[in-house]
């Protein structure tokens, strides 16, 4: 009978360690060698992902306030003003339990992403005030994150958005006066320390969790708080790492420069072997720039470290599709920003705006208060509005973050690896004056609306030159291919190269037109495509793969 119980326990043990193990989708502690991130087995592991912006540190533009409520603290200030504090209570807790749910991870992982940033606000960890004291609330909704994470095989890399005190005296950490406290008051530098010293006892043994994001943009240059206080920034990272190390030598820790964390002229030698360093990504130009990251790969060729992308997006498919291909070139990871927020079309998914709003939002922009009774519904709307199966999904933005078809490849996002390779051109030493201004493909303007929040760009091409294009599919499959060309003087035989399968296209007129090109095969995994101007000269606009 002994026997039996041991024979017994040995099976039951076996299969409990094969279910975590399986329930793990191999997530293992991550570090870094050299200017990769490898997992245990020392394999690479890429990044890329999303960040979960507007969870546990509501930002005012995300819900299309005003300035009285461009920030947690006032947005929680209209809640109450709005409804009573009783019912802004409620409203609060039932918000951090639908905004974010087991079910967006499951989403997270099944659209080919395989980290998350969850932006943190210290006030949901640790009280204000004088004798402040810690809130289970805020570590019990990261525990529910990771054990989702670890479920579907996704990593977390843990951001301080909004330190004690404020890292910016900007909206976007809840600082209370404007000014970066934390960089004033050595009591919230003393605050954050611990804060990271009770995160780093909870999580040490945690592999699912990737990275330790120390503080969120610190120290804009635009205020002036950057020439006052960024020689303390350093000392800080140093301080607090030397206290995480106490306790958890495994997990990696990510620093971010000074001004929206994308000046490392601080960086020199790492302090700390576990180590990367992250800038932040947005091309906010109008017309459309692609900006350059050459800075930040010279600096990692000095550090001789990982670095990565903490922040992504805000803008159109058309830079989403650029930039993570040019990461990717350059082997950067990445987390896109954010998963999702109200009434919008350039995230993976867009929260429903419920109906009157707008009587919420032109309150916080000074407008009359609207009526508690419809305040209450209008609050409730939303708090359905904001589970992932009430929002509306966008499958051209998650494929032109993820660049994969079905959809629009624009004709200026021809690939990154250079000269005969990517492109082929007759002038090298004459740059485009547009979006890619630092290369010699011919890049035109088609919108003339500075206003846009996005512009159109054509490319053209000489007699002879060419351009590749590197895109992702699921599956194999048929696709329709649409090209959108036109003559710029005369008819222009071009030469359209679907994984090496060629096809001739006569190009006329000299307004853009669509040219159905038929249906072809496409692999899964990685295809081309590959547009050769054979005489005179071609403009390409996009193609469409559906």
């Amino acid at each position: 009978m002994r026997k039996i119980v041991i024979l017994f326990l040995i099976l039951l043990n076996s299969m409990v360690s094969f279910a975590q193990k399986k329930q793990g989708k191999g997530i293992s502690f991550l570090h870094t060698a050299g200017q990769n991130m490898v997992n245990e087995s020392g394999n690479k592991v890429f990044l890329k992902g999303v960040g979960l912006g507007n969870w546990l540190l509501p930002e005012g533009y995300m819900w299309k306030f005003g300035n009285l409520g461009d920030r947690p603290r006032k947005i929680e200030k209209v809640v109450a003003e709005l409804i009573g504090k009783e019912k802004a209570a409620e409203f609060w807790k039932a918000y951090r339990q639908n905004y974010i749910t087991e079910e967006d991870i499951k989403r997270i992982a099944e659209l080919g992403f395989n980290s998350v940033r969850p932006a943190l606000n210290s006030r949901l960890f640790l009280t204000e005030g004088e004798n402040p004291i810690y809130v289970e609330e805020g570590f019990l909704l990261i525990d529910n994150l990771i054990s989702w994470c670890k479920k579907y095989g996704i990593y977390v890399i843990i951001d301080m958005h909004g330190a004690p005190g404020g890292q910016t005296g900007a909206n976007i950490d809840d600082s209370p006066n404007n000014i970066p406290e934390l960089f004033i008051e050595k009591k919230y530098q003393d605050q954050l320390v611990d804060l990271w010293i009770k995160i780093a006892q909870r999580y040490k043994d945690e592999p699912a969790v990737a990275a330790y994001d120390l503080l969120n943009e610190p120290l804009p240059k635009g205020s002036g708080a950057a020439d006052k206080y960024k020689h303390l920034l350093v000392p800080l990272y140093q301080r607090i790492t030397s206290e995480i190390r106490k306790i958890d030598q495994r997990h990696m820790i990510t620093l971010e420069g000074f001004d929206w964390s994308n000046d490392w002229s601080l960086f020199d030698k790492p302090f700390d072997s576990n180590t990367f360093y992250q800038f932040h990504y947005y091309c906010w130009a109008r017309p459309d720039n692609l900006n350059g990251i050459g800075e930040f790969l010279k600096k990692r060729d000095e550090l001789n470290t990982p670095i990565w992308v903490g922040e992504t997006g805000e803008k159109g498919n058309a830079i989403y599709w650029a930039t993570t291909q040019l990461f990717e070139a350059n082997n950067i990871g990445f987390s896109f920003w954010p998963w999702k927020k109200l009434d919008t079309q350039n995230t993976p998914y867009s929260i429903k705006k419920p109906d009157n709003w707008d009587l919420i939002s032109e309150y916080t922009k000074g407008g009359a208060k609207p009526d508690a009774v419809i305040a209450e519904k209008v609050l409730n709307e939303f708090l359905e509005n904001i589970k992932l199966s009430n929002c509306d999904y966008f499958e051209d933005v998650c494929n032109a973050i993820l660049p994969r078809i079905p959809g629009k490849i624009e004709a200026e996002n021809y690939g990154h690896d250079g000269f005969n390779h990517s492109y082929f051109v007759l002038d090298t030493i004459n740059k485009s004056k547009f979006y890619r201004k630092d290369e010699p493909v011919k890049i035109n303007l088609e919108s003339k609306d500075k206003e846009q929040f996005w512009s159109e760009q054509s490319i053209e091409l000489q007699e002879s030159e060419w351009v590749v294009y590197s895109f992702e599919s699921l599956t194999t499959g048929k696709y329709d291919l649409i090209l959108r060309a036109s003559a710029a003087t005369i008819a222009t035989e071009t030469t359209v190269s679907i994984n090496n399968k060629k096809v001739d296209v006569l190009v006329t007129g000299t307004e853009f037109n669509e040219i159905n090109m038929g249906i072809y095969k496409l692999k899964k995994g990685r295809n081309t495509i590959k547009i050769l101007a054979k005489s005179n000269v071609v403009k390409v606009d996009w193609i469409k793969c559906n």
